[in-house]
């Protein structure tokens, strides 16, 4: 399983110009799942996710998490981040879980990660979705289990 991490002032998701999840600051993070990801690589992730120290302590060092800092999760699943990239011109996606695993996986995440942290949202999986966000840093890390 995959989550690209970023460490945002805020974002928000839309479906068809609905707004379906939103945080302030916290972090966004695209997921995508792979065929051999189960519920165990999602919850290795949902504790990376939680606990890796990417927010600046009083001495200016990334020396804080999420779950110290109390700030926003937002989950939008992103097939194209499992995608192979390794050869030619065009991504393969034969390195991503087929849909109904992808979804089962992502919900998971979901419903973890709302019952041991406080805020938490989500974009709409499957969904065409416009995601905005303020990068804060940048800060951006590739989280892999």
């Amino acid at each position: 399983m995959k989550g690209l991490l970023q460490r945002v002032r805020g974002a928000r998701v839309e479906v068809a110009g609905e707004v379906v999840g939103a945080v302030d600051h916290g972090l966004l993070v695209l997921v995508a799942v792979e065929p051999d990801d189960t519920r165990v690589s999602a919850d290795k992730l949902l504790h990376k996710l939680l606990n890796y120290r990417v927010f600046s302590d009083a001495e200016g060092k990334m020396n804080l998490s999420l779950a110290d800092v109390g700030g926003g999760l937002l989950l939008v699943s992103q097939f194209t981040l499992a995608a192979d990239t390794k050869s030619g011109l065009r991504p393969s996606f034969s390195t991503a879980a087929p849909p109904a695993l992808g979804e089962e996986l992502f919900d998971y995440l979901l419903n973890r990660a709302k019952q041991v942290h406080g805020t938490v949202a989500s974009g709409r999986f499957g969904a065409d979705m416009q995601v905005h966000l303020v990068n804060d840093g940048p800060v951006t890390f590739l989280l892999q289990t």
